[in-house]
């Protein structure tokens, strides 16, 4: 790691001045930074990495819980920008929809308006995911008008159906990256709503990339 503070976080520059504060400052650019900021980040990125969740994370490196949470919003949302822009313009092979409901949910009808819904698409031996829109937002009137038992039905027809197709189908990287998925969102205990996504391009990130190359991905995005 000390290599690592030996050039500049912003510019790449080895033209550095220390102060006796444990600031540097880069001669290049102008700018300052903190190496033991700068280390803790590496540290939380690593615990990322090695799928921590921010309770265990914060104990381990001894920090405060909302010190890492902080952290760890901000890594994901640097996630979801960084795959967006290695999916531009890349050519898809092929894609596939799916529907995604805890299971703590799903013997309860009215949850099924709470399915996430999303499709993922297979380029380049890698995935990308794009959410769709759930059907929340039309709960109360479904079951206002009686039409959820109807739902439920047709709901509960396409799951049977997409769980018989997918048994039949050979494993692609699609396929493999639901199973991923699947196992890796049972680590955190309820998600809200307005956060799967980010949890979903976490799951994309850790699927794409081996543990080294997304730490080395995450210092040089993440600051």
């Amino acid at each position: 790691m000390l290599q690592y503070f030996m050039k500049c976080v912003y510019c790449k520059s080895k033209k550095l001045y220390y102060f006796k504060s444990g600031q540097l400052k880069c001669s290049s650019c102008r700018k300052k930074f903190s190496p033991k900021k700068i280390q803790r980040n590496c540290d939380v990125i690593k615990l990322f990495c090695s799928n921590f969740t921010v309770n265990q994370a914060s104990k381990q490196l001894k920090l405060h819980y909302t010190t890492v949470k902080v952290r760890y919003e901000l890594i994901r949302k640097s996630i979801s920008i960084y795959q967006e822009q290695q999916y531009q313009q890349k050519n898809v092979k092929q894609y596939d929809e799916y529907i995604y409901l805890a299971k703590s949910k799903n013997k309860v009808k009215q949850n099924i308006f709470d399915a996430q819904n999303f499709i993922t698409f297979n380029y380049e031996n890698k995935v990308y995911n794009l959410i769709m829109p759930n059907l929340s937002k039309y709960k109360e009137k479904f079951i206002v008008d009686g039409a959820n038992e109807a739902y439920f039905k047709e709901f509960s027809k396409f799951m049977m159906l997409n769980k018989i197709s997918k048994v039949q189908k050979s494993e692609n990287i699609i396929q493999r990256f639901w199973n991923f998925f699947e196992e890796s969102i049972l680590r955190y205990k309820g998600i809200n709503e307005r956060n799967f996504f980010y949890y979903l391009k976490e799951c994309e990130f850790k699927f794409n990339y081996t543990k080294i190359q997304q730490e080395k991905i995450l210092l040089q995005i993440v600051h």
